[in-house]
């Protein structure tokens, strides 16, 4: 992952502001020490896994050999250079983000870069590939993707929780049993609206259903929040169900799976709301919210517990999701607020409660789309 960083310094590229050798040295070595504190990386005879965190053959591709972790030697290609590079001599520095925008729109694959909230993420357009690649919805297709809070990908063909669809509006059209999420993105494109870049795409899990999604990162006043509308349009009857990041979704005492807060001192534990969900863990905080309010608009917070290995990080997460049913001929908005606030930001067992109630607002102009109807 951080391979292109070590070239740089092996092909001896003059660096652009704001990066330095130092600099470059910090994202090589913080990345090297995040790693180390991965264990479950090794298998019993010290060599790498396949997988990510952990040995997990549901996120491996066909392709795969046990070999294939070892593309992790490319990072070390400073070691070629001789010790009077500048890249021995300059002293660690931190990651230059005074000098970067938090919110950046990225025009050719059509995301946008978010460095909010205490942590960084990637609201996405969708990237389907040209050939079946396995889980190729939840490899490419989620809306968003955190460097906090690994993605999912699917277990099994059956039910929610083998399909763990975290940033993801899963659809159902046989009562629950098997779900679509976006694959293939239609029209995707970047809008500004009131100065703020929005990432806007269709897709049509069947030729009857429409949906249009917009993707807006958080603002300077609700940085842990970023916001998801979704225009639907239903010729059959269905079953919805999106879902935030998922989180690490074990007690930190005993390792058993969370359960409810016990009262609003809990340290951790989850929360089922209508319209919202919630769940705190040691990993941080993850909720999710229905912005609307009326009997149109109403969804039930549900936390799904996702099957073990699906997620890439931790081997057991929940999913705090919003679940609706939409009658044929439906034609609705869902306006979603998810919420995220990672245990690396200091100080967040103190900040998630007052954060978690800083909900955003609609902004108006998303109001007026909705006010014209769908």
């Amino acid at each position: 992952m951080v391979g292109f960083w070590g070239a740089l310094a092996f092909a001896d590229v003059e660096l652009p502001a704001p990066l330095t050798w130092g600099v470059v040295k910090g994202l090589l070595l913080r990345n090297f020490r995040w790693w180390a504190t991965q264990e479950d990386i090794f298998n019993n005879d010290g060599t790498l896994t396949l997988g990510y965190s952990y040995a997990n053959m549901y996120l491996t591709e066909n392709y795969n050999s046990p070999g294939s972790p070892y593309w992790c030697c490319l990072s070390f290609t400073p070691l070629a250079l001789p010790e009077s590079h500048p890249f021995w001599a300059a002293q660690e520095e931190p990651y230059p983000s005074t000098a970067l925008p938090e919110v950046v729109a990225l025009e050719y694959p059509k995301h946008i870069a978010i460095r909010r909230g205490g942590h960084s993420f990637l609201l996405s357009s969708g990237q389907a590939c040209h050939y079946p690649l396995k889980a190729t919805q939840a490899k490419y297709g989620k809306f968003a993707y955190s460097s906090s809070f690994g993605y999912s990908v699917p277990t099994g063909a059956y039910q929610l929780e083998q399909h763990a669809p975290d940033s993801m509006l899963a659809i159902s059209e046989d009562g629950g049993e098997i779900w679509q999420t976006r694959r293939l993105a239609l029209n995707a494109r970047i809008e500004k609206r009131d100065g703020v870049p929005v990432l806007i795409s269709d897709w049509t899990p069947w030729p009857d259903v429409s949906i249009e999604t917009y993707l807006i990162p958080p603002s300077e006043e609700s940085e842990n929040w970023h916001i998801r509308a979704h225009r639907i349009r239903t010729g059959r009857k269905l079953m919805t169900s999106e879902g935030a990041f998922a989180i690490y979704g074990c007690r930190s005492d005993n390792g058993r799976i969370l359960g409810p807060f016990k009262d609003d001192s809990s340290p951790e534990g989850t929360r089922e709301d209508s319209n919202s969900a919630l769940t705190v863990s040691s990993a941080g905080a993850v909720g999710i919210v229905e912005l609307q309010s009326g009997t149109q608009t109403q969804r039930a917070g549900k936390i799904v517990l996702a099957d073990p290995n699906s997620n890439i990080i931790h081997g057991r997460t929940l999913l705090p999701s919003l679940a609706a049913s939409l009658e044929t001929g439906k034609r609705v908005w869902f306006v979603t607020a998810v919420f995220t606030l990672p245990a690396s930001q200091e100080g967040w067992q103190d900040q998630w409660r007052r954060r978690w109630e800083k909900k955003p607002a609609i902004p108006s102009w998303l109001k007026e789309l909705i006010d014209a109807g769908a």
